[in-house]
């Protein structure tokens, strides 16, 4: 992967302004908003099992994101994991806790064997996915990317899409190519919502037209996040300052900043 694939699938998502159905929870749904406008997307949060599945046949990607989940919102996500498959829309589920209880863990189970196009999370999400883990301490991991990238390429294959491990260098898979990526800011995780966000930005990216290889519309918002973390550390004056800057990161940045990715590529 070169860094002008992430240029055109920038370019793609200004072009396209997709419409991301967000199924997510109510801690990020302000900054998963505000992150979808930044980057040109457009956001909408339909999370009633009576509209849930009409609403993603008709969007052009879908985020799942188990992080409040209820009995009610579970439902919702189901049919509208089974409604975007049906209809050919990308999805994005994002594992948030997975593994320290048994209600998400095994609603992320069933999720992901309706294959989602990517799976997004921290590295004990991923291994207590993949089966090869128990998870972290709530949401934050206690293992490392590359301790989870042999469960995440095991669950690339099994999904037939792609595995996002987020950490402080990031590991993207399809179960054959390997895609790091550096950078970013330590704020990030000090910020609440923004590898929450990260999920919807990815769901953007992936329905994009020029980003029609999964692999490389993740890879695109991982270096769009990281890249605008790193202007807005530069500017903010710590957490408290740094999400505003962030946003604002995310809308300055123009195709030509993203061949400035970090990225290592094992093919």
């Amino acid at each position: 992967m070169e860094a002008t694939d992430l240029r055109a699938a920038h370019a793609a998502l200004r072009e396209t302004a997709p419409l991301v159905h967000c199924l997510t929870n109510t801690v990020v749904q302000t900054i998963t908003a505000n992150a979808l406008l930044a980057v040109g997307a457009a956001p909408a949060m339909v999370d009633d099992p009576a509209e849930a599945g009409e609403f993603a046949a008709v969007a052009s990607a879908v985020l799942v994101n188990v992080g409040t989940v209820q009995q009610r919102t579970a439902e919702a996500m189901r049919i509208a994991a089974r409604a975007a498959g049906d209809a050919g829309t990308p999805w994005v589920l994002d594992p948030v806790a997975v593994g320290g209880l048994t209600f998400r863990t095994e609603l992320a189970a069933d999720l992901a064997a309706l294959r989602p196009t990517v799976v997004r999370g921290n590295a004990s999400e991923v291994l207590a996915l993949a089966g090869a883990g128990k998870g972290g301490r709530g949401v934050d991991s206690t293992a490392t990317p590359e301790d989870a990238l042999e469960a995440a390429g095991e669950l690339a294959r099994r999904t037939g899409g792609v595995v996002a491990v987020s950490g402080p260098v990031d590991v993207v898979t399809d179960g054959t190519r390997v895609v790091r990526i550096g950078g970013g800011s330590a704020l990030l995780t000090r910020t609440t919502g923004a590898g929450c966000a990260l999920g919807a930005l990815v769901a953007a990216y992936v329905a994009a037209a020029a980003a029609g290889d999964p692999l490389t519309g993740t890879v695109a918002a991982h270096a769009h996040v990281a890249l605008a973390a790193e202007i807005a550390a530069d500017l903010a004056d710590g957490p408290g300052t740094f999400p505003a800057q962030w946003l604002d990161a995310l809308d300055a940045l123009d195709d030509d900043a993203l061949t400035r990715a970090d990225l290592r590529t094992d093919d």
